[in-house]
This record gives C-alpha cells, sequence and structure tokens, in this order.
C-alpha cells in the first residue's frame, strides 16, 4: 500500500538547513495499523505531511497504492490527497455552523458525488461510528469525542487507500479517547489501512505495528501483535 524509499527533507532559512527527516525508508502493506511516534522535533510530523500528500520530499520516492506521488502536480496532489487519504485531525477541523452530516458530505462533494449519494453514505458512516442520532447537531453540540466521530466518519466516505490519524486523541479526554481507539481497532479489523501520528505511548498500544522517529531517523519498527 505505502512504500516509502530514503526519504529526506531539509528546510531552509536562509543559508541554514535543517533535516527534518533523513533517508527514510519502510513500507506498509494494506490492512496495516501503523502507529508513527516520536517527540516533539522528531520529524513525525514532516513525515505524516509527505504521507498525507501535503509536502513533497527533497529527495526518496514514496509510492502510494502503487502511484508515485514524489514529483506530481499540486492539483495531481489534490485529488489524490481526496480519493486515497481520510484525514483525521487533533483539531477535528469541522465547520463549525454545519451539521455532522454536512461536515460528512463535504469530502463527496469535492468528488462529485450527487447530491442523494452524499447524503446517504454521510449518514451510513455516522451511524457506523455510532453518531446515528447525532447528524443534525452542529460541532458545538457535540463533545470532542463525539466532533472525532464526526471527523472519522468524514474520513471514510470516499474510500480512502489509507486512512492518516494526526494525534487523533489530543483534543479529548481519556475515557472518549478510548472510545475512539475502540473505533480505530474495529476499522482495521474490517480492512481498513490505518496510520497514526502520535507522542503518547498508551495510544500507540492500540496500534499491530510501532515505527518510531527521532532526529528525523527512524530508530525502531515493532510488530506488537
Amino acid at each position: 500500500m505505502i512504500s516509502v524509499s530514503h526519504l529526506s527533507k531539509i528546510y531552509k532559512n536562509d543559508s541554514v538547513e535543517t533535516a527534518a527527516l533523513s533517508d527514510v525508508s519502510f513500507e506498509i502493506k494494506k490492512g496495516e495499523f501503523v502507529a508513527i511516534m516520536g517527540p516533539s522535533g522528531s520529524g513525525k510530523s514532516t513525515l505524516m505531511h509527505i504521507l498525507g500528500a501535503l509536502d513533497t520530499p527533497t529527495s526518496g520516492d514514496y509510492v502510494l497504492d502503487g502511484q508515485s506521488v514524489t514529483k506530481l502536480s499540486d492539483d495531481t496532489l489534490a485529488q489524490i490527497r481526496n480519493k486515497k487519504i481520510g484525514f483525521i485531525f487533533q483539531a477535528f477541523n469541522l465547520l463549525p455552523r454545519t451539521s455532522a452530516v454536512k461536515n460528512v458530505m463535504l469530502p463527496m462533494v469535492y468528488a462529485g458525488i450527487d447530491r442523494q449519494e452524499r447524503q446517504e453514505k454521510a449518514k451510513k458512516a455516522l451511524i457506523a461510528v455510532g453518531l446515528g442520532d447525532r447528524m443534525d447537531y452542529t460541532p458545538a453540540q457535540l463533545s470532542g469525542g463525539q466532533q472525532q466521530r464526526v471527523a472519522i466518519a468524514r474520513s471514510l466516505v470516499n474510500n480512502p487507500a489509507i486512512i492518516l490519524a494526526d494525534e487523533p486523541t489530543g483534543n479529548i479526554a481519556s475515557a472518549q479517547a478510548d472510545e475512539i481507539m475502540k473505533i480505530f481497532e474495529k476499522l482495521n479489523d474490517t480492512g481498513h489501512t490505518i496510520i497514526m501520528i502520535t507522542h503518547e505511548p498508551d495510544i500507540a498500544a492500540h496500534a499491530k505495528r510501532v515505527i518510531t522517529v527521532k532526529d528525523g531517523k527512524i530508530i525502531g519498527d515493532k510488530k506488537r501483535r
């Protein structure tokens, strides 16, 4: 599903160069549940941006679902993000005055799916994450955990190749975090490929494989079960 080969990312500020990633290589197979762990400044966020086609590497190659995305145009990268990647962010990134069902419908608007199908798929996704009775609620009427469930539902509706979750439990209480992780586990059990960025060992423990990043390099890659 994913192949990363000798990936490096260097940021330049005037005459100063900072290596955020240095010669990173790994593969992720379809159906895996992988946590990418590391402290602040380790390079895990840079790696997430590249995996999410939000940024491009300075050198190396990234192949997603059989397609190299390293040197594609911005427009093509945008299409790949919409069709191949389901994003889940720490801050939820929901439209504040828009109902849960309309938030979930949004990616399908860009995919050109007609309104009736959008609505049916959005409702089905919300039911799948336990929010069948909250479809018409706005984010302000939902708890943090419920908002993240809406974000998970939104990530699923275009049937992406991978679900990319960036610190998905960072803004919610621990009890709700456990519920969110159970949803991820259930999604993985049904065949979804999940890549989760986290700095919390107890959250990473829910994944089946943990890749550890430090100072822009991979220092560990362990299967948990």
